[in-house]
């Protein structure tokens, strides 16, 4: 609230992807291997806002690669999966509103495109770029964007945003039972702990999320958050309790929640089953370093689980940095389909969605507005019943759905 009364010697300007015909085409399309020139801003500045709406294939959110460089630097300082860098890890729709990230909903509910939005301020001394990769098969039809930023009269101060993807499937457990919570185990290094961040350099960590593709079908967590700051030993001076107080939770949660700096986000079965994910924002409480910061998390109680983790990092430092680590290739980065029911139950609205927009486009084009009935249960409906996590419900639900919209499709226009 402070930057809101107080007057800055700066101008304010946005980057999109606005028609410059002037006609209504204010979008990208992406092919498969190609990039996408978001920006390149000279001067000075700070990035304030990004806003991206996207329409592209079944896994576009892990396809595309979202990057940043700052101030001409040769590698660089984001190189994340775009669904990852705003908190849809799985490529698994979820609508949360935090401080720092929010995805919003659109029209068609799960079937539609989502707002993603940061609100991570992003300062360049001397220029910004930014690009979206296609890395996948499938095209990209649409991205519309907003880069929202503010060139200023001095160069910001040294420390530049960064943030960097990680995955690990499966964690290797250690000890005897495997894929059980040991309370008696000891692990007094972290050497095996799963790694969310490992950097060099002055800054202060602002940011992770966390993903658990939880195989083991019971409570995966445990998992204390170690934090080894200037190259320490164990036990490290950040060291925590489990894997749920990272994120705010009460122990073992089951309820989705999302809050202004914490959350977990998506549960995907109250059996603890399947996909979840979380998040933690240190915007009041950064942790500092000044030498290194190696930031990690046990994969359950002395690391004894074996389960797919991936993770975002956002973090500030000065330059320069060391290179990101390296992107795994599209088919490594594709989360797993689980047999759960929450997985079950996205694939089955996943075969839905292209018919889904093919009858809203074809209600639009014909200028004939869907039954209300029909456009309740395509627009709302079925994806509250799949975020209420009503799961058997979801398949009565498409099946109904399918058999109507095939009805209205073969019908040559909306009913």
């Amino acid at each position: 609230m402070h930057d809101m009364m107080t007057l800055v010697d700066a101008t304010t300007a946005r980057q999109s992807s606005f028609d410059r015909s002037g006609a209504n085409r204010d979008f990208r399309p992406i092919a498969p291997g190609e990039t996408l020139e978001l920006a390149t801003l000279e001067g000075a500045g700070v990035i304030r806002h990004l806003y991206f709406s996207i329409w592209g294939g079944p896994h576009y959110l892990r396809d595309l690669v979202l990057r940043a460089w700052w101030d001409r630097q040769p590698e660089p300082c984001v190189e994340v999966p775009f669904g990852d860098f705003f908190g849809l890890g799985h490529e698994r729709p979820r609508f949360f509103q935090s401080q720092l990230i929010a995805v919003n909903p659109g029209d068609l509910g799960v079937f539609g495109t989502f707002g993603f939005n940061s609100y991570f301020p992003m300062p360049f001394a001397t220029q910004a770029r930014l690009t979206l990769t296609n890395e996948g098969i499938d095209p990209v039809t649409a991205v519309w964007y907003h880069i929202d930023y503010e060139r200023t009269a001095t160069a910001p101060g040294p420390a530049r945003f960064h943030a960097s993807w990680n995955r690990e499937n499966a964690t290797r457990p250690i000890g005897s039972p495997v894929n059980t919570t040991l309370h008696d185990g000891v692990n007094v290094t972290g050497d095996e702990n799963y790694v969310v961040l490992d950097a060099t350099g002055r800054g202060h960590l602002a940011g992770i999320f966390l993903n658990i593709d939880n195989t083991i079908g019971k409570w995966y967590g445990e998992g204390d958050d170690m934090i080894f700051v200037d190259g320490e030993s164990w036990p490290p001076s950040y060291h925590g309790t489990g894997t749920e107080e990272i994120f705010g939770g009460g122990a073992c949660p089951t309820a989705e929640y999302a809050g202004p700096y914490t959350g977990f986000h998506l549960i995907g079965n109250i059996d603890y089953s399947g996909k979840v994910s979380m998040y933690r924002f240190y915007r009041r409480d950064p942790v500092r370093f000044r030498k290194s910061l190696r930031m990690t998390i046990e994969h359950g109680h002395a690391n004894n689980i074996a389960n797919d983790y991936s993770s975002t990092a956002f973090w500030y430092q000065t330059e320069p940095h060391e290179p990101l680590r390296a992107l795994p290739p599209v088919a490594a980065r594709r989360p797993l389909d689980g047999a759960d029911p929450h997985d079950r139950a996205y694939r089955r609205l996943l075969g839905l969605r292209e018919k889904a927009f093919g009858l809203l486009l074809r209600s639009i084009r014909d200028g004939q507005a869907l039954p209300d009935d029909l456009a309740y249960d395509l627009k709302v409906g079925i994806s509250q019943t799949y975020f209420r996590r009503d799961y058997a419900r979801v398949f009565e639900e498409a099946e109904s759905l399918e058999r109507r919209i095939d009805a209205a499709l073969a019908a040559g226009s909306a009913p």
